[in-house]
């Protein structure tokens, strides 16, 4: 009995190591399918700031809460069925969708850097803060329709880094990519839209020294933006650029690839600092890419009756309902 019993408890810590290794394996996995995504959230957390420009203070983080909310339904509820059931029974349309996504943040990338060459900036009255619970839900709306874009390009993004994991495990897998990403997204823009209130709490206190770092916080809060902005324009059309090589070599039309992991090779044996050589080449040669792509796209919509040209607005989908629109986060 006492042997059937240490057996029975080795077998339960065999069964848990396993698990354990599991579990590790699948956070491995989605920390690994998060950094694929990282042009998108970047420019996510760049853009999202602009829902809450025109609140009033007091409501900025319970606004910022149930865009988070929406955001993390969009991922969970809607987008991760529709990708599970996709890549189960048609995998190869995956890779025509990351493409498609790859296009679109190309596009994006592309529209920011034309608008910042041609000084395209517009300045605008900008209205009171926005009052009253129909002006709330309106932006947040808006925000989450805009997010579903986002949602859509990062849940994609990570699921072709999970396509040879069971089905199960691709589900686990995707929620914690979902989650980590929300939380990452939605907790910098919160930090992000109060950064000037605490900067102007702290210029009120007494120390000189105190008041210096508040002054410093608010006078950087455009800083910040902007910089944030130029780092999400930067890594869309990175990120952009290689969906497309790695979807066209996918797809069999393997030249551009293979030109660009020639010159990868062709840097890589460079004494002590080959391998970041090679990595940066292959960077930007595939931000190149998407620029070029994404140029030629926004000349193709500027030439369509509906094309943003024809008097429509920079950056993803709506921008609040209730406020102007404008190019506060193009580069």
């Amino acid at each position: 009995m006492a042997g059937g019993l240490v057996g029975l408890l080795d077998d339960v810590a065999a069964l848990a190591k396993l698990a354990a290794a599991s579990l590790d394996d699948v956070g491995a996995a989605a920390g690994r399918a998060s950094v694929k995504a990282a042009g998108v959230v970047v420019d996510d957390a760049a853009v999202t700031p602009a829902y809450v420009k025109n609140l009033a203070a007091e409501r900025e983080l319970p606004i910022i809460r149930r865009i988070a909310l929406g955001s993390l339904r969009n991922k969970v509820l809607f987008i991760l069925p529709a990708a599970l059931l996709l890549s189960a029974i048609a995998p190869a349309v995956v890779e025509v969708i990351l493409m498609c996504g790859g296009a679109f943040l190309s596009y994006e990338g592309a529209h920011k850097v034309i608008h910042a060459l041609a000084h395209d900036d517009h300045d605008h009255d900008v209205p009171a803060p926005m009052q009253g619970e129909e002006a709330e839900s309106r932006t947040i709306a808006g925000a989450i329709r805009t997010d579903f874009i986002l949602s859509a390009e990062i849940m994609v993004i990570a699921l072709k880094e999970v396509l040879d994991e069971p089905l199960a495990a691709r589900a686990v897998i995707l929620v914690l990519v979902a989650l980590l990403i929300t939380v990452a997204v939605y907790g910098v823009v919160a930090l992000i839209v109060k950064m000037d209130d605490a900067g102007l709490a702290l210029a009120g206190h007494e120390s000189p020294a105190v008041q210096r770092i508040g002054r410093g916080m608010v006078r950087g809060m455009p800083v910040l933006l902007r910089w944030l902005s130029i780092i999400g324009t930067a890594a869309m059309l990175w990120v952009g650029g290689h969906l497309l090589l790695a979807g066209t070599d996918e797809l069999g039309w393997g030249g551009p690839y293979g030109v660009v992991h020639s010159i990868e090779e062709a840097v890589g044996g460079v004494g002590g600092i080959g391998g970041v050589l090679s990595w940066l080449a292959a960077t930007l040669a595939s931000a190149a890419v998407g620029l070029a792509v994404g140029s030629l796209i926004v000349w193709i919509v500027s030439l369509l009756p509906f094309g943003r040209s024809a008097g429509g607005h920079d950056g993803h989908g709506d921008q609040p309902l209730d406020a102007p629109a404008t190019d506060d986060h193009a580069p």
